[in-house]
């Protein structure tokens, strides 16, 4: 079992997310983040204790247009972090800006999908995601 952490602050993609895995029977533990500081937060192991999310087989969701931390400045504290450099990203965003995409991959991210108008289409491509995490490692 995938953990997933979505890093999103639009209520209605989350809820798009949600309904996407549901059409499309994806059961992962599906955790949600409104910004890279609160994504990073339960990422980390917590005082004394463990992450809210599982330290291992995790896979994250990322907005790159965000409040307080953006996607992009997450991704290079992500990769700053030794514990969590190695953790797979795949940017799910309404950014179509070259630089946006070029500097994504320059921080290894394992893909950059632009956000589909249509439900259906958004659904569809989060099937297609879960047909991918399924056929790689995950460590």
């Amino acid at each position: 079992m995938i953990n997933i952490l979505l890093v999103e602050d639009d209520e209605v993609d989350v809820m798009n997310v949600r309904r996407a895995f549901k059409k499309s029977n994806i059961s992962n533990p599906l955790f949600v983040a409104s910004n890279g500081l609160e994504a990073l937060s339960m990422l980390r192991t917590q005082e004394g204790g463990m992450p809210v999310i599982p330290p291992t087989r995790r896979l994250i969701l990322l907005d790159l247009n965000m409040p307080k931390m953006g996607g992009i400045e997450f991704l290079h504290e992500l990769r700053a972090d030794p514990d969590l450099k190695m953790t797979p990203v795949i940017v799910l965003t309404t950014s179509n800006q070259d630089r946006d995409r070029v500097e994504a991959y320059q921080l290894n991210v394992a893909g950059y999908i632009l956000k589909p108008v249509t439900f259906s289409n958004f659904a569809e491509a989060m099937s297609t995601l879960n047909k991918y995490w399924m056929l790689c490692e995950m460590p």
